[in-house]
């Protein structure tokens, strides 16, 4: 079951379905343990890194926290703030003051108008949902060329792989600039060819990553890489 220590499949458990015997083992999230034994809690893929059991839900959908990086789009714009779609159950609030630009009020749109994506990091979360975005730190600014998609949150870490490193292979292969936001959109920026490319290869993560066959699957897109001298 241990994807995250010997690449075993993931294995699709339901609510009250065995897992395995909890001794020895920490309890992660989507799952309890009860008479010696690890029970699902929820519909979903069960795992095992560094003793910690846990179930990964099928769907679930983002919830923001501070510090996160997120792909945002503009919804609405106001005189002095911008409200971005940030794949949420609620708007992040962008204000001029957390821009990167030096913004006169009531000329927000001459920066971004509805439509366009940024990358921005969740400033705080309030008790009542108000997300509060800023675009100001290393990396953040409004996207002007690339392509973005979207991939269900819960799928982040199967593109990620360990320690990034399924993520930097398709970097590599598409010779594309591939930043995926907390908030499960992704954006990738190169060529025509590497964009295609690289979200073929994000497909096949999403429906194979949890699978024996992944790293084949890969292997064999990878035949088809632009960037074939790295691969």
């Amino acid at each position: 079951m241990s994807q995250g220590q010997n690449g075993a499949e993931l294995r699709l458990v339901t609510p009250g379905m065995a897992i395995g015997p909890s001794a020895g083992k920490r309890i992660g999230s989507g799952a309890v343990a009860q008479n010696e034994e690890i029970i699902a809690t929820k519909l979903g893929w069960a795992r095992e890194i560094n003793d910690t059991v846990s179930v990964d839900p099928i769907n679930s959908s983002y919830i923001p926290r501070s510090g996160d990086l997120v792909v945002a789009t503009v919804a609405e714009v106001r005189n002095n703030l911008w409200f971005m779609d940030i794949n949420g159950a609620f708007q992040g609030l962008l204000p001029m003051s957390l821009a990167p630009w030096k913004v006169e009020f009531g000329a927000a749109r001459q920066h971004m108008g509805i439509g366009d994506a940024a990358l921005a990091r969740v400033q705080e979360v309030d008790e009542c949902h108000n997300v509060v975005l800023t675009m100001k730190g290393v990396g953040l600014r409004r996207i002007k060329q690339g392509s973005l998609l979207t991939i269900p949150v819960n799928h982040i870490d199967r593109i990620k792989g360990k320690d990034n490193l399924t993520l930097e292979r398709l970097k590599n292969s598409s010779d594309c600039r591939i930043i995926i936001g907390q908030n499960g959109k992704v954006w990738v920026d190169g060529d025509a060819e590497g964009i295609a490319w690289a979200r073929k290869a994000i497909q096949i993560a999403q429906d194979h990553g949890h699978k024996n066959t992944f790293d084949a699957e890969i292997s064999a897109h990878e035949k088809n890489a632009p960037n074939r001298g790295d691969v």
